[in-house]
């Protein structure tokens, strides 16, 4: 570094000193930028378990516990891959698995019933890095769909496969096959039962290996349409800035024909971009399909520059209220805005931030 020789001693100490402070603020400023971008962001992650008619005087208090404390087990899990620098899709991934396991909600095993006594399982996953993606539809015999979706998106040239394929593919890359008993339970059966019976239509039998009928009627814990549209989705953001999505359901209880809605079509029910947000719906997935829910809420992001929770209110409370559309949606960007809005009695909600406590909800009148 040239100082100024010529300027008398002490005028020019302080050019010199000036100048050193100067250059060493840069290198600090340039080695805090480098650290911001090397991985600084707080990670963040959201969750639902699905909307629907979900009111307290419906409900039973141990149903509402088994609820909150399965939001919760899958939020943790989410946060605790997170919080040791694991990725958003690994986080994502972690939650709705376990989800899928817990018999409350309508994903794997607790999933309801098809028209024809199947339970047939629809997952999406999508990076917000890459924005690649896998879905799968009408799966029935492999435990974790959302783990499938994503062996679509990373070993395979493709974004959904459906039905018998989309199972021989997840045999095929060696994720764990179970019996379609496994994804039974005897509270979905009974809700497929009384919803054909009130719609005249035949019972199929009961599916080969599950347990006999129960001497006397299983009491249901909770309204038949709380779960009208079940679904479990999760977005996250990591410490390196990197959002993504996933959701997994069982659909609606005794739909036909193979129906599929929105859960596993990109840009309808799931959808992650770094350039917007991640986002995850639940809701009737006709109505989520035709406005394609999760890109349209990302585009006002993206392209309007709306602050999230106005994006989400958008879609969620007017485009969708406009067109007679139920659901909800969490969402989250990659620079940690979160939110929630759905247009229901309830949706079973989390949400945690790096270094602080997790939020909880049920109900329409909690934060």
């Amino acid at each position: 570094m040239k100082c100024l020789r010529r300027l008398a001693g002490p005028i020019m100490l302080s050019i010199c000193s000036f100048a050193v402070i100067l250059t060493t603020s840069k290198t600090a400023l340039s080695q805090t930028t480098s650290a911001n971008r090397a991985g600084a962001h707080k990670w963040a992650v959201v969750v639902h378990g699905g909307a629907g008619v979900i009111e307290r005087s419906s409900m039973t208090r141990e149903a509402e516990a088994k609820y909150r404390a399965g939001i919760t087990e899958a939020i943790n899990a989410a946060a605790a891959v997170l919080d040791k620098g694991g990725s958003s899709l690994d986080a994502v991934q972690a939650a709705i698995e376990l989800l899928e396991d817990n018999p409350m909600f309508n994903a794997g095993r607790g999933a309801v019933f098809a028209a024809d006594g199947t339970n047939q399982l629809d997952a999406a996953i999508m990076d917000g890095k890459t924005m690649q993606a896998g879905a799968v539809a009408d799966v029935r015999r492999t435990r974790h769909p959302i783990s499938l979706a994503r062996a679509v998106m990373e070993q395979s040239p493709h974004v959904m496969l459906v039905g018998t394929g989309a199972d021989d593919f997840a045999a095929h890359v060696h994720l764990e096959q179970v019996p379609p008993s496994f994804f039974f339970t005897e509270h979905r059966w009974q809700q497929l039962v009384d919803e054909l019976k009130k719609q005249g239509m035949p019972v199929p039998p009961r599916p080969e290996g599950v347990p006999p009928a129960p001497a006397t009627a299983v009491a249901m814990y909770e309204s038949p349409d709380a779960h009208k549209y079940g679904t479990v989705g999760v977005v996250a953001l990591d410490r390196n800035g990197n959002v993504a999505a996933g959701t997994s359901t069982g659909g609606t209880t005794a739909k036909r024909w193979n129906r599929v809605g929105d859960s596993p079509i990109i840009g309808a029910g799931t959808y992650a971009s770094n350039q917007s947000c991640a986002v995850s719906g639940t809701g009737v997935g006709e109505y989520f399909i035709r406005l394609t829910v999760a890109r349209t809420i990302c585009a006002l992001v993206q392209y309007k520059g709306m602050p999230l929770q106005a994006a989400v209110d958008e879609v969620v409370q007017k485009q969708l209220v406009a067109v007679h559309g139920d659901g909800g949606v969490i969402a989250l960007t990659p620079d940690g805005q979160m939110a929630w809005s759905f247009n229901t009695p309830g949706m079973f909600r989390a949400r945690r931030t790096e270094g602080a406590t997790t939020q909880t909800g049920i109900y329409r009148d909690e934060p």
